[in-house]
């Protein structure tokens, strides 16, 4: 009995060691990427087994039986065995027809690495913990280090994220499904939407897809198709799907595929693409090409659900505010309690009264509007913004051009009035924070360039003169003096900036 017992012992000990050693031969096998057929492009986990040819070429089971039967439909034994074949022949096989020579054909089936999808591990992913997603509160703590106002934005912006990774680590809550908290941001140009997704996609240590909704049309049109923006999403999560599942996409200037008014030509970057960005809203498993943006016969596709993914999409809308007074105009009349049609319209942020109906009426189509349940709204910027703008968040561009002089042992420092100098021509720009950069690019110049030529440069103050044209910066020198070797002599620069 023992005898017996010990024998199959050894048995399921050696079919353990089989199985490890099969699973060993499989992961040395290749790298972390699949095979994708030559002939189908389908990567192996939908294809199946494939077929292992020399060169590095795969083919999947049905397209080598497919081109088994096509063959064999004719003499393929003439064929191969014609020496005439491809000349004409003396009547057997095909003119003008040769085989491929996989000799010839060099490399991984013509695939890179970087556009095969990553294979699924056999062990679960990683699960997201509750305990490990940060609470809103300190979510908005660590936009406020990065980011200058718009207080409610982000204290909208941390509760959405909170929840919807919440839903992403409990999937369902006992028979309870939570939905998606798709976001709209609205704002004027410059106010600070990207900046403000790109830093919470840095925070959250998630990928994050950037796309510009100008250039989607609908599909079978010159431009990017509307399953582009996942695609790009795969590319930022180096073509991991289950961690690609778990994004965040940022569609910016989502205003331009409002549908078109008075037109009778066909809207193929407008209502069409809004229409086809439903599925991928609400939630769909969608094929996307892996490393390009439109799908043909070369590129392999993945499978990607977009039930977990965060869409955020941002614009300007301009006009929009012309659409909300008209509805608050509505109740003007005649008679002593009648309100004046002028009322709003020296409201600095009318924006804050939009409505679902005032983005419907500017030309986005209801079932787009109800996948974006999470609407707010971001302030324009003010003078005071401006100048905080320049100097608080923990990047600001003031920080990062003292840190340049600071290499060369140079201190920058910048008067009060200077600064508010600069915010005053950035609002005559009317662009927001994105002329702040160019403001200081263009006065910063003649400095970045005269510093590196003289070694006695200890400090460079920027005052309001030099910012208006009517004086210089002041310049402090290094003493030379042996008693005090670091003491600075102040010595200003006449008017002229000579």
């Amino acid at each position: 009995m023992d005898d017996h017992k010990d024998d199959k012992y050894e048995e399921t000990e050696l079919e353990k060691k089989d199985s490890v050693s099969e699973e060993k031969k499989e992961d040395d096998s290749g790298s972390d990427y699949e095979d994708v057929c030559f002939i189908c492009r389908r990567p192996e986990s939908k294809a199946g087994k494939m077929f292992r040819l020399p060169n590095h070429i795969c083919v999947c089971d049905d397209c080598m039986h497919k081109t088994m039967d096509t063959v064999s439909q004719f003499d393929y034994q003439g064929l191969l065995n014609n020496p005439n074949m491809g000349n004409g022949g003396n009547g057997q096989g095909f003119p003008n027809i040769s085989f491929v020579n996989l000799a010839d054909l060099q490399g991984d089936g013509g695939i890179p690495n970087k556009q095969k999808p990553k294979k699924k591990k056999k062990e679960k992913a990683a699960e997201i913990d509750i305990r490990d997603i940060m609470p809103p509160h300190k979510i908005k703590q660590k936009l406020d280090e990065y980011v200058v106002g718009q207080e409610y934005a982000k204290k909208v912006m941390s509760v959405a994220v909170y929840n919807h990774y919440k839903r992403v680590a409990t999937r369902t809550m006992d028979e309870i499904e939570i939905e998606k908290s798709n976001m709209l941001m609205i704002g004027p140009t410059g106010c600070g939407k990207t900046y403000l997704v790109k830093t919470l996609a840095k925070l959250l240590d998630v990928p994050l897809a950037i796309a510009d909704a100008t250039s989607l049309t609908e599909a079978g049109y010159i431009g990017d198709d509307i399953e582009s923006v996942v695609s790009k999403l795969l590319a930022a999560a180096d073509n991991d799907v289950e961690r690609a599942e778990r994004g965040i996409i940022f569609i910016d200037e989502i205003d331009k595929i409002a549908k078109k008014k008075n037109t009778n030509s066909r809207d193929v970057s407008g209502e069409s693409v809004q229409q086809g960005m439903l599925k991928l809203l609400e939630g769909a498993e969608v094929e996307v090409p892996v490393g390009a943006n439109s799908k043909n016969a070369m590129v392999p596709l993945a499978t990607v659900n977009t039930r977990n993914i965060l869409f955020i999409c941002g614009g300007a809308f301009p006009d929009l505010d012309e659409i909300i007074k008209q509805r608050l105009n509505k109740k003007t009349s005649i008679g002593y309690s009648a309100e004046l049609k002028d009322k709003y319209d020296k409201e600095k942020n009318i924006l804050s009264r939009v409505t679902v109906e005032d983005i419907r009426k500017f030309g986005m189509i209801p079932e787009f509007i109800g996948r974006l349940p999470v609407i707010f709204t971001l302030e324009g910027l003010s003078r005071d913004m401006m100048v905080q703008i320049l100097k608080e968040p923990r990047n600001a561009i003031l920080k990062q051009y003292q840190k340049l002089l600071e290499l060369d042992e140079v201190e920058l420092l910048f008067n009060e009035e200077a600064l508010e100098a600069i915010a005053d021509k950035a609002m005559e720009k009317e662009t927001g924070a994105r002329a702040l950069r160019a403001i200081i690019e263009e006065f910063m110049l003649d400095i970045m360039y005269e510093v590196p030529k003289d070694d006695n440069i200890g400090r460079v103050t920027i005052t309001r003169e030099y910012i208006e044209g009517n004086g210089g910066p002041i310049i402090d020198i290094r003493s030379r003096s042996a008693e005090h070797p670091d003491r600075l002599n102040v010595i200003q620069q006449p008017a002229d900036g000579s």
